[in-house]
């Protein structure tokens, strides 16, 4: 089964020599095709998910659907394996559902666009865009439901459609489509906008082929996936060892009362394949956390976080594919079977940067590794009727994406709340005051949440939302159970925590995977995300930097003890720092092992409520 292309001109394309001067200008031209995407995106989407979190992903790809340029890797050829019909001039194809794409998505709230690009008869390229609606139907306002245990609760399911036939508007099918979601307007706005942003890299990649050829483009795109390919294989011959390195890391809970749930990953190299097989994962869980994961998706994410450590300069595409295999075992929280729900998927995905990392940095833990801190992406969701004066009881629909603490690593700390999607940024606080009855209280970052070390972790950020109307809150996140980790002797991370003050006084600890939890106008909201590890001896980190910190509030004069800096009258006590540095020095050894997670998970079950507020989840049973 695989999709067919129908061209009206049968002239194939030819690989021809191309000037080196020649790519580099197309090369350059595509990258600004790809930014272009973005810029069309923001300025005429509707949701502030994508309009102003930027919750989307662009792409060009050539013929053969492999990316050239782009934010991620390209999901066109497990998405053209799984269609089964035929794709002409002027089709645009939309799709939502993983289990029907190969997983070119992971869940139903990221929508897909796809355009073939046709120059006189003939497909040259393709564009693609998807972004993150904020709703798609399903049990619970923004489609992201807890205790989902199957992909028919989460929302609809839009398998590989032609949302435009020979150039015309399925309008019927769209109008299907929009009616099973909650936020209508804002999902057609921002598809609208997706179909623009494919357009327009559409349009400048015929501009390029009228401009230097149909096989000066063609060869060009060749000649980037090549030098992408040489650049990877010397990557992978000089920073994949031959000998299997193992790393395993958990996500706390499933939302539903067990956890954690183990991702366990092994590396080595044969000849120059790369190999990364996931046996020894946990099987799948019961409620929506399980993560839908495509090969070829984790080979991008392999690629992208490489490419990024190692030289940032290379051109990120798909030109490297063949020199990763990738193994992960059916029926795994990595691989779901249908109809395992999938819509919390956020979780596995946010762990997996941090097992990657620790994969790749720790042969060279002093070049190469990060502590953890690349740990999720938290949600929070807020709906109801605006009753306010003005508001005429509308309904009101947020989803937002909060932001952590990002890990400690060689070249300095880690930046303090911050995305763990580098492309992404926080929606202002003043559009969410102007736009839903909310009100931002506080919105500071968490002194002493990143761990200590030569390098320090980044804090967490504390956001206090003030609720202005009755609703109901949903919350989405993780590294409230287990420790964001150090390395080479630095200190864990604080973990998250969100505390719920009602109007009369009285508090609750909310747990990190909640929804349908009802507040009153009033009601005040403390979102706390996690800190990144430390990275490094944070007894050899300059006193004066530690003194600085403080001052910054960024650490506090007990923080900074974990350092052994003793601080009176607001500067460095510089005989007291150095008899606690010994104290310390002693009391701990010469040892400094490369990795440190904290308490076990036994020792973190017998604390869990008193540290966190939250009963301990149970070990996870598996069907």
């Amino acid at each position: 089964m695989t999709a067919r292309i129908i061209e009206t001109n049968d002239t194939p394309l030819k690989k021809v020599e191309v000037e080196g001067v020649t790519a580099d200008i197309i090369e350059n031209a595509l990258k600004n095709a790809r930014i272009e995407m973005d810029a069309v995106l923001f300025r005429t989407a509707m949701s502030p998910g994508i309009r102003e979190q930027g919750d989307c992903f662009p792409m060009v790809a050539n013929r053969e659907g492999k990316m050239v340029v782009g934010q991620f890797g390209s999901f066109i050829g497990p998405f053209m394996e799984a269609y089964d019909a035929e794709i002409e001039e002027g089709d645009i194809i939309l799709t939502n559902d993983p289990y029907m794409c190969n997983a070119a998505v992971s869940h139903l709230p990221d929508w897909i666009v796809l355009m073939p690009v046709f120059k006189d008869g003939r497909h040259i390229a393709w564009t693609a865009m998807f972004g993150h609606m904020s709703d798609n139907g399903g049990m619970v306002p923004g489609s992201i439901p807890i205790k989902a245990t199957t992909i028919y609760q989460e929302g609809i399911r839009i398998p590989p459609t032609k949302l435009y036939k020979n150039g015309e508007l399925q309008e019927d099918l769209l109008e299907l489509i929009l009616h099973n979601v909650r936020t209508s307007q804002w999902n057609r706005f921002d598809l609208n906008a997706l179909v623009a942003a494919c357009k327009t890299a559409g349009r400048r990649c015929v501009e390029m082929a009228e401009r230097f050829g149909d096989d000066i483009l063609y060869s060009a795109m060749d000649i980037m996936l090549e030098r992408n390919y040489k650049a990877m294989k010397f990557i992978i011959q000089n920073f994949i060892p031959e000998e299997p390195r193992t790393f395993e890391d958990y996500i706390c809970d499933d939302g539903m009362g067990m956890g954690p749930y183990k991702i366990k990953c092994t590396m080595w190299r044969e000849g120059d394949v790369a190999i990364f097989d996931f046996e020894g994962t946990d099987p799948q869980a019961q409620s929506s956390v399980n993560f839908y994961l495509n090969e070829d998706m984790f080979k991008m994410f392999f690629g992208s976080f490489t490419i990024n450590v190692v030289d940032p300069h290379i051109v990120f595409n798909d030109g490297f594919y063949d020199l990763v295999d990738v193994r992960i075992p059916a029926g795994t929280l990595l691989k779901p079977k249908f109809p395992a729900a999938l819509s919390g998927r956020t979780h596995a995905l946010g762990r997996l940067f941090d097992v990657l990392q620790a994969l790749l940095g720790s042969g060279a833990p002093d070049q190469m590794l990060n502590a953890a801190g690349f740990s999720d992406s938290p949600h929070l969701f807020y709906s109801g009727y605006d009753n306010r004066e003005g508001k005429d009881g509308e309904w009101f629909q947020l989803f937002q994406i909060g932001f952590g603490g990002i890990p400690g690593r060689p070249v300095g700390d880690g930046p303090d709340g911050h995305s763990l999607w580098p492309g992404f940024t926080n929606v202002p606080n003043e559009f969410i005051e102007s736009y839903f009855p909310l009100r931002i209280e506080r919105y500071e970052t968490i002194p002493d949440s990143g761990g200590a070390g030569l390098h320090r972790g980044g804090n967490g950020l504390s956001v206090a939302y003030r609720f202005l109307a009755d609703g109901d809150i949903a919350i989405h996140d993780e590294r409230w159970l287990t420790y964001p980790w150090g390395v080479i002797g630095g200190q864990v991370g604080l973990r998250s925590t969100k505390r719920l003050v009602r109007i009369d006084g009285s508090e609750e600890w909310l747990p990190s995977k909640c929804d349908g939890i009802h507040v009153n106008a009033g009601d005040l909201l403390y979102f706390n995300t996690w800190g990144g590890g430390g990275w490094g001896d944070p007894l050899a980190r300059d006193a004066e930097l530690v003194l600085a910190d403080v001052k910054r509030n960024l650490v506090t004069a007990d923080g900074a003890k974990d350092y052994g800096v003793v601080i009176n009258d607001g500067s460095v006590d510089e005989a007291a720092t150095e008899g606690l540095r010994a104290e310390m020095r002693e009391a701990r050894g010469d040892e400094i092992s490369t990795f440190n997670f904290g308490p076990s998970i036994d020792e973190i079950r017998a604390s869990c409520k008193q540290e966190t507020g939250l009963d301990a989840p149970e070990p996870p049973v598996f069907r």
